[in-house]
């Protein structure tokens, strides 16, 4: 007889069924839990690493050792490597590293992104608080705050969290370095609790605005590193923080020590603050570092004291700045006022006057120009002033270092003219040692040897030799350089080792070189293994294109690039228009050519006596037979000369057209405008970019009447001269109010 076991075996699975799905679901809960405890963990250690992140580098007060930081970061590194599923972008284990980027991609802000104007004296900063004081009937507070100089940066922060960062740009479009800024430590991945509150609900995204810099100290770090690694240095501060904010690789860019300062946003309707001085304390409140010397302003006294009080500290504050920022503080009253075509008319940023530092004149050098001149060079020791280093420094002439008295040796006075240019204003005579030595002029020229003479009624010493190596050198450069042949990628390095090598001595020279002569040019320089480094196949391909290119560039382009002493480019093309052809330039005499507007006695001179050396001749005819432009294109001009007569000059940066001056000035040019590069009472007009400087200040004392960028575009899209009032000194300028 068989047994049945069939409902025995049911209810053993039946039985083992059960058993096995409540281990199961004991099982998942356990691990539901152990996963809840572990993202908790996770969580509270992103939490605390974010507040001590914020203490160390916004507050610079640490509440714990590095050491213990340190270990809390491990942990939390550990535990995201463990469990992936909890990995999230916001984590500061993501501030460091990430993948290489091979490019930026574009990003269009929010709201544009404005240049300031600038106040360059008290007297510009009074008359701008007369135009808002005027704009609402009496003295509204003003908000002043450090200009940094640094690199502007936008953050789009989306539910709180960081999701874009990007570059000014052209103001309106930036470039994306959002894996970038992830590494920078005072930047908040997360904005904090109390600072997300008084968002807007309708705003689920804000955009903030500051400034990224890099410290002096980090500044010089980096250079001195670079120095060791035989690398190229940066020129100062600002440079460094922009170029470490677009390195390719995030890692690099973790390495630089950068920081911020944030001090606005894209919309103030966002948030609750009323005014700018809110708006600071509610970006301290969502944890970003906001530069703490700040006045809330309630008279003109109080702006101009706060200004003198930061010029007073400028030196000995860890980072560079370059002046005052000041603002309307209420909000509603900013958007009274509004904008012009580039800058708010709500807030202006007055600049300090160049910054001057003491420093040892080691030596006075010679320079010869590539007309001949010998031009005296102070050999400095480094000193860093406006925020580049200074080593070197023009001194013009004999006469300049006669009337200075500088002697070698001398501790001297040194400033960067227009913020710009390094200048010896003077030497401290209480400072000069014993063995200070007088400067006189060589008798010979340092580079030939040969005779120097000075001409009567000049400055200058020339040296008379047509083969000086040095002048050679130096019309090289300026045949190839952008505002004349503009033969990209020929740079001075390159030029010095093909005359050294005998490949180059004149301009015509450089359409006589072959792809194989550029290839194998040996650039005396070695390989970590001691070979020497060529300038190889891809470069000289790229120049013999360059070089092809260049004869196609415009005859007045070639006569300002054969170097005729005081032939510069804008007289180039005016004796062009009279002169259309290269045979009938060397065919004018002094007389017809004394009779063309800016050129007189002296340069007709100059021009005639070029014509008439044998070495001159011999290397336009070889530039004629190499196919270099001989010829003005006759073109019948389309475009109305309605600005026939009006002579303009461009000064500061174009930054609202995006255009260079020299553009601005074809395009001018093209109506029949003269453009000039010095003011004077003939000027019809000045037009101001960003950061104008002395060419505005010489205007206005000479009652020159001013154009911005916004009335540039105009008068280039319409050709009409604006109407300007007898003694009106400041068109476009104004607030509109």
């Amino acid at each position: 007889m068989t047994k049945d076991t069939s409902s025995s075996r049911s209810e053993s699975s039946s039985r083992f069924a059960g058993e096995s799905a409540e281990n199961t679901t004991a099982t998942r809960a356990e691990k539901q839990s152990a996963d809840s405890d572990v993202y908790g963990r996770i969580a509270a250690l992103r939490k605390e690493i974010d507040y001590h992140t914020h203490r160390y580098y916004v507050l610079d007060d640490p509440a714990i050792s590095d050491a213990a930081f340190d270990s809390l970061m491990r942990e939390l590194k550990k535990l995201e490597e463990e469990h992936p599923e909890f990995a999230s972008s916001a984590s500061p284990t993501q501030r460091v590293g990430g993948a290489v980027s091979s490019q930026f991609s574009p990003v269009v802000h929010e709201q544009r992104m404005y240049s300031l104007d600038n106040a360059m004296s008290f007297d510009e900063l009074e008359a701008w608080m007369d135009r808002v004081e005027q704009a609402f009937g009496s003295f509204v507070p003003l908000v002043c705050e450090l200009k940094i100089d640094g690199s502007s940066l936008a953050l789009t922060y989306q539910d709180g969290y960081l999701v874009k960062a990007a570059t000014r740009g052209d103001g309106t479009t930036g470039e994306d370095v959002t894996v970038n800024v992830r590494t920078v430590s005072d930047i908040p991945l997360t904005l904090f609790d109390e600072g997300r509150a008084q968002i807007a609900p309708s705003a689920s995204a804000v955009e903030v605005r500051g400034e990224i810099y890099m410290s002096k100290t980090s500044f010089e770090a980096l250079n001195q590193q670079a120095l060791s690694e035989k690398k190229n240095t940066f020129a100062n501060p600002r440079n460094a923080a922009a170029g470490s904010l677009r390195q390719k690789d995030p890692a690099v860019t973790a390495e630089r020590e950068l920081a911020t300062f944030m001090y606005a946003i894209a919309r103030d309707s966002a948030i609750q603050a009323k005014g700018q001085f809110e708006l600071l304390q509610w970006l301290k409140a969502c944890g970003f570092h906001v530069n703490p010397d700040v006045c809330l302003c309630s008279s003109r006294k109080e702006v101009i004291a706060f200004c003198k009080q930061c010029l007073e500290r400028r030196a000995d504050l860890p980072y560079e700045i370059d002046g005052v920022v000041v603002k309307v503080n209420d909000f509603a009253l900013q958007h009274e006022l509004g904008y012009t075509a580039r800058a708010p008319r709500w807030a202006i940023a007055y600049k300090f006057p160049p910054e001057e530092k003491t420093t040892l004149l080691r030596d006075i050098t010679i320079q010869v120009g590539r007309t001949g001149a010998l031009t005296p060079v102070a050999e400095l020791n480094p000193v860093l002033v406006a925020g580049s280093t200074v080593s070197r420094a023009t001194l013009h002439n004999e006469d300049e270092i006669k009337r200075k008295d500088l002697r070698i040796g001398d501790t001297v006075i040194v400033r960067k003219a227009g913020d710009v240019i390094p200048e010896i204003l003077s030497a401290i005579p209480s400072l000069r040692p014993s063995d200070a030595k007088p400067w006189h002029m060589p008798k010979i020229c340092p580079s030939c040897g040969s005779e120097i003479v000075r001409e009567e009624g000049e400055a200058a010493y020339r040296c008379v030799a047509i083969d000086c190596p040095a002048q050679a050198h130096e019309r090289l450069i300026h045949w190839a350089s952008r505002g004349a042949l503009d033969i990209e990628g020929m740079g001075e390095e390159i030029i010095a080792r093909l005359l050294s090598l005998g490949l180059v001595k004149d301009v015509s020279d450089y359409y006589s070189l072959t792809f194989e002569a550029l290839e194998n040019l040996d650039m005396d320089r070695v390989t970590v293994h001691g070979e020497p480094i060529r300038l190889g196949a891809t470069v000289a391909k790229k120049l013999m294109a360059a070089i092809e290119e260049s004869k196609t560039r415009s005859l007045a382009r070639v006569v300002f690039g054969l170097g005729i002493r005081h032939v510069g480019k804008t007289l180039a093309e005016t004796i062009v228009k009279r002169y259309p052809s290269m045979t009938s330039l060397k065919a004018a005499t002094v007389e017809d050519l004394a009779l063309i507007d800016g050129v007189g006695q002296i340069i007709a001179e100059s021009i005639f006596a070029f014509f008439r050396t044998e070495d001159n001749l011999r290397v336009i005819a070889r530039l004629a037979d190499a196919g270099v432009t001989m010829e003005s294109a006759a073109e019948e001009s389309t475009v109305p000369q309605s600005l026939q007569g009006l002579t303009f000059v461009l000064t500061g940066s174009l930054v609202e057209t995006g255009m260079t001056r020299d553009e601005a000035a074809s395009r001018l040019k093209a109506f029949g405008a003269k453009v000039s590069s010095s003011v004077s009472k003939k000027t019809s007009f000045v037009i101001c970019g960003e950061a104008a400087g002395s060419k505005r200040l010489k205007a206005e004392e000479l009652g020159v009447p001013l154009l911005n960028e916004r009335d540039l575009v105009t008068l280039l899209e319409t050709g009409i001269p604006p109407q300007v009032s007898t003694g009106d000194a400041s068109v476009g300028l104004g607030l509109d109010v």
